[in-house]
């Protein structure tokens, strides 16, 4: 069966919940990527911007010394961290932004969290010309300031969200606020897969380059598939685009690393797949972090572009039916992790990748024979220097 269906469900995940004045809209927006999906000229000409501009492909880098250090795990990063901007970030704002103009549209908006997909946003819109505001947290502003100044540089106007815990869920809220109020100048360039039908599509789609490139480039350096995928989940976008294109290929495992913060004993962290119940949030139906009465809780994790309470509804589906399992990490595992890839293999990663890293070590107490590995390094962590540097 077609996933998502017709109405952008993947079984009782997704779906369309926005107001009236965005309906036609985001209509129009499925009908017209749709038919762009099947045009030969706008596919040639996103090709050309991912490799040309964006850097594409990225290696997939046997990374020996951790391996050795692993013992039992041959692992492969896949190095989205050497893309333009400095993140997978980069692959989708070019596809929607290429989408914006065939729909005529002049402005572009944007959330951001970690700062990484509003950098993204800003270069795709200084790229063609186009106006480009960003939305992001205080907290995050606070905790991103280099992304702040690069996204200013680029000439996007940043601004700050004060409402809530001035974070990734707050700057979305008030993006698609102002979505609602300019409609017919405005492109809201979604930065994970989530929010309402086509977007969770959509992103995937711009996204799965990366498992595309990966599945080829490991299938011409060990003549197999391999036998675990590994990316860290918040909205869930560098996952995904790394899992969808092994989803038929049942013998290799797919692991969400979601953020443990200070622990799933706790209410400090953003582990919604592990820990939520299903709700609707931002104009899709998925797991969510909610209080007793139903309301949005505040989330936590060190990584900004994971704190996030809810997670993207195919992501929701592949637990449900058992495709891929999710796991997380706590913040101080996920240092351990950025440690243990800086001193063996001299790659900074950014924190939220740096998730994915820590797990390793778990993994690889579990494995009962030398298994192989790819992780996906959504992005390099020259963005969380400031931050680490308090903490480290």
């Amino acid at each position: 069966m077609q996933r998502p269906d017709l109405k952008g469900n993947f079984e009782e995940f997704g779906g369309r919940f926005v107001p009236e004045t965005l309906m036609s809209l985001v209509v129009d927006l499925e009908k017209t990527f749709n038919a762009l999906k099947k045009d030969k000229g706008f596919k040639k000409e996103f090709a050309f911007y991912l490799r040309e501009y964006a850097g594409r492909p990225t290696n997939l880098y046997f990374a020996c010394s951790l391996s050795e250090k692993l013992k039992t795990l041959k692992v492969y990063l896949k190095r989205e961290d050497l893309l333009h901007t400095g993140a997978h970030k980069i692959n989708n704002t070019l596809g929607q932004i290429l989408v914006a103009r065939r729909m005529g549209k002049t402005r572009i908006i944007a959330e951001t969290g970690a700062g990484q997909h509003g950098v993204a946003t800003a270069t795709a819109a200084a790229l063609f010309g186009l106006k480009c505001d960003v939305y992001m947290g205080e907290k995050d502003i606070e905790r991103q300031a280099l992304n702040v100044f690069r996204m200013k540089l680029l000439g996007a106007k940043v601004i700050p969200v004060t409402s809530g815990s001035k974070t990734l869920k707050d700057a979305m809220n008030e993006a698609i606020r102002d979505w609602v109020t300019n409609v017919k100048n405005t492109f809201y360039i979604i930065g994970s897969v989530a929010g309402p039908h086509p977007y969770p599509m959509m992103v995937r789609e711009f996204q799965k380059i990366i498992g595309i490139e990966a599945r080829k480039q490991f299938l011409a350096k060990e003549k197999k598939l391999p036998d675990y995928l590994v990316a860290c989940v918040g909205g869930g976008s560098n996952a995904l685009g790394l899992f969808h294109p092994f989803f038929n290929d049942k013998k290799v495992k797919m692991i969400g690393v979601e953020a443990a913060g200070y622990g799933l004993n706790t209410d400090k962290h953003s582990a919604a797949i592990l820990k939520g119940k299903t709700g609707v949030l931002h104009g899709s139906k998925s797991k969510l972090l909610q209080t007793k009465d139903g309301q949005i809780r505040e989330v936590h994790s060190i990584a900004a572009g994971l704190d996030y309470p809810g997670v993207g509804p195919e992501h929701a589906y592949y637990k449900k039916i058992g495709r891929a399992d999710y796991v997380a990490v706590d913040d101080k595992q996920a240092i351990k992790g950025l440690k243990l890839l800086c001193k063996t293999e001299g790659i900074l990663p950014a924190l939220e990748s740096s998730h994915a890293i820590g797990y390793l070590e778990k993994l690889a107490k579990k494995v009962k024979r030398k298994s192989s590995v790819i992780v996906c390094l959504s992005g390099r962590g020259d963005k969380d220097v400031y931050e680490l540097k308090e903490i480290v």
